[in-house]
């Protein structure tokens, strides 16, 4: 954002969101890149391995509502701050469970970064908030573009603290709890807009005439097929990869590539999203993903996967970007409480099964069937954006016409 399309409280918010987000962004790639690895370990049972991730995604889709309209009430600045001391106490219970190998407390531990991902996820709509409707897409996307130092930082935290206490992973978790109260401390110097009052609620429309809309459907599917196939396929990137021989910096490394892909190219998707629409943008999302899935079936190399993972962490991106961007035509300020709390009610709801069904393979084979069975998703959301790329070509052809 430059000062020609910003103003001094807006750019303050927006690099507030985008330093959060960050910190966020960076717990949630460590404890991607070694929950599965610690799951391995101390599940009774090896299926149950991403038990903790589903764990995290499914408190991250329980929160999403409650925490919208808490924020609703008290204010966003006030819920962010909460959720990251759900994040802190996450990391502080983790190191315990590793030191006692206690299963189910280091469930419950990744449990409570789902309630810090629940509110985290509002990040991007607070920028929504704060900018002007001709600033929002990036605005959003310089927010999301804060995950680019969890590209770095995430992986790199992964290996390095690997060896830093006698447990194993023990100092990745304490690493998690210092973010935890960086963020609270960053997110509290938030200056938001004044809430929605009670007069304005009022005047809202019903869930149901919100959600019927072709816009906000449109939306809806494609940051469910975006966001779910991203979880599914990165969840499973190291779990795959041990069972083809690799090792945990070489996953390490894959997922970083992964990670910088979703999140650097954000400094000019808003760019585009401005010059050319967000549907051509989505567009090109969904042709990315398409990619990622082609080039894993080819072979089960280094290249493969490094490859692979850097198209669906761009596809990511475009999509998850352009769907929060197209959202915001869907439902007025006084709406956004519900509007945007069932979006990603919906789309963490899918992300709980994407997660699960990751450690649902015992060989490189079942690494194919999963990016064979992507294909199907991304031709619903191809079909779904097409379909109103196109209603709006005629909209536009009927208006030059008359």
């Amino acid at each position: 954002m430059t000062a020609a399309t910003a103003t001094a409280p807006e750019r303050r918010n927006v690099l507030i969101l985008a330093a959060a987000q960050a910190m966020f962004q960076t717990t949630s790639v460590l404890i991607l890149t070694v929950s599965g690895l610690v799951g391995r370990q101390l599940a009774p049972r090896p299926e149950w391995a991403t038990l903790p991730i589903v764990a995290m995604i499914v408190t991250a889709a329980v929160t999403m509502m409650p925490a919208s309209f808490l924020m609703d009430r008290r204010g966003r600045r006030f819920g962010f701050v909460a959720g990251a001391g759900a994040g802190a106490l996450a990391g502080v219970l983790a190191v315990v469970a590793l030191g006692m190998k206690s299963f189910g407390l280091f469930v419950v531990a990744n449990g409570l970064v789902g309630a810090y991902q629940g509110f985290a996820q509002y990040y991007r709509f607070a920028a929504i908030d704060t900018a002007k409707p001709l600033t929002r897409g990036r605005a959003v996307a310089w927010v999301v573009g804060g995950g680019v130092v969890a590209a770095f930082a995430g992986p790199t935290l992964a290996k390095v603290t690997l060896g830093w206490a006698a447990t194993p992973f023990a100092a990745s978790y304490a690493v998690i709890a210092l973010l935890g109260v960086l963020a609270c401390a960053t997110l509290s110097q938030l200056r938001l807009p004044p809430r929605v009052t009670v007069q304005e609620q009022a005047r809202a429309r019903p869930l149901t005439a919100i959600v019927s809309q072709g816009v906000y459907l449109t939306a809806l599917c494609v940051s469910t097929v975006g966001f779910g196939l991203m979880i599914l396929l990165m969840t499973a990137t190291p779990i795959a990869m041990h069972l083809c021989g690799f090792g945990v910096a070489a996953a390490a490394n894959v997922i970083q590539w992964h990670v910088l892909a979703m999140f650097l190219p954000s400094f000019g998707t808003g760019r585009l999203i401005r010059r050319f629409g967000v549907l051509p943008v989505i567009g090109a999302g969904i042709v990315c993903m398409t990619a990622s899935t082609v080039i894993a079936q080819t072979g089960l190399g280094l290249p493969q996967f490094v490859i692979g993972l850097v198209l669906l962490g761009l596809g990511w991106n475009f999509m998850y970007i352009g769907g929060t961007t197209l959202l915001a035509e869907a439902h007025q300020p006084v709406e956004r409480a519900k509007a945007q709390a069932f979006h990603d009610f919906v789309v963490f709801a899918v992300l709980s099964v994407a997660s699960f069904a990751a450690a649902g393979f015992g060989s490189p084979d079942g690494w194919r069937d999963l990016n064979r069975f992507a294909t199907f998703p991304i031709a619903l959301a191809l079909a779904m954006v097409a379909s109103m790329g196109l209603r709006r070509w005629r909209i536009r052809r009927s208006v030059v016409a008359s």
